[in-house]
């Protein structure tokens, strides 16, 4: 690591959900510098996060990202099931499912265990962020940090910055980002940000040309890998997102925009016959389990 790295982001972080997003979450400030601790639901989940951070940490090794070995960098990560370990931590980076009330109640759960001068961050990728503030005690502490997936290999976070949001954590959250490695694009809280609005914008239209018969998936997105130069294509994109991850998102969006963002029937039936992408081996392409 390096003394920039290690100055920039706080020195004790903690991550809520320890899925494929919160152990890149994890992953991703422990090459910064950091202490991290991970809080997830059972110990099975707890047993499946620290694997996933530490095959992070091995593939960060084997790239010689970083130097050491596993074990020194693992000695920073503790995995918990009790959200009172977060107590001393600066920053805490909630990343749970994208469902209102479980962010809600997971939030102000973690926001009962901090200090009063700790950070609070959620990681949703559409929900809104001035609603999610109005719930918390603390919402001038309180702000959206949106990874992207594969958190190790993206270089993009999306700093949400809620009506809220105090101007010391409008400053600190950019440094984060810079601290970790990555550039951070500023938006102001609304449906689906900036990245979220317009990725799914644009998948949703993929969607449409394959119910159509417009063409077929791959021909959909070798078009923009190679004319537009996308570095994956929608259709694989939304594979790896999870089509109910993103069907969920898109009808929050119809809510909230109207009805250009209406998913398409295929995209339903898909979701309705569990055909979700990478992580069932079945969505738009299939992948090896």
């Amino acid at each position: 690591m390096t003394e920039k790295h290690a100055l920039a982001v706080p020195a004790a972080v903690g991550v809520l959900g320890g899925g494929r997003m919160g152990a890149g979450i994890a992953h991703a400030f422990l090459l910064a510098g950091a202490k991290v601790t991970v809080v997830e639901r059972d110990g099975q989940a707890a047993e499946a996060a620290r694997e996933r951070i530490e095959r992070d940490l091995a593939k960060s090794l084997e790239r010689g990202s970083v130097d050491g070995n596993l074990d020194e960098w693992a000695e920073n990560l503790t995995v918990s099931l009790d959200h009172a370990d977060f107590a001393d931590c600066e920053l805490v980076v909630e990343a749970v499912p994208e469902v209102w009330d479980l962010k809600v109640s997971a939030l102000q759960e973690v926001e009962g265990h901090l200090a009063g001068t700790a950070w609070l961050a959620t990681n949703t990728s559409s929900l809104s962020v001035d609603g999610l503030a109005e719930q918390l005690a603390r919402p001038e502490r309180f702000c959206g940090l949106h990874f992207f997936n594969p958190v190790p290999a993206s270089k993009l976070v999306e700093v949400v910055n809620s009506k809220h949001t105090g101007e010391e954590l409008r400053q600190l959250s950019v440094q984060w980002v810079e601290g970790l490695g990555k550039t951070a694009v500023v938006v102001n809280d609304a449906p689906g940000f900036a990245s979220s609005r317009l990725g799914v914008a644009i998948a949703l239209e993929a969607i449409r040309m394959v119910e159509e018969g417009v063409a077929s998936p791959a021909d959909i997105d070798n078009a923009m890998v190679l004319g537009y130069k996308f570095p994956v294509g929608p259709l694989a994109l939304t594979d790896i997102v999870g089509l109910d991850v993103r069907l969920g998102i898109a009808e929050y969006l119809a809510s909230e925009l109207g009805p250009r963002f209406e998913p398409p029937q295929l995209m339903r039936d898909m979701v309705a016959r569990g055909e979700l992408g990478r992580k069932t081996g079945k969505g738009f392409f299939a992948y090896d389990q």
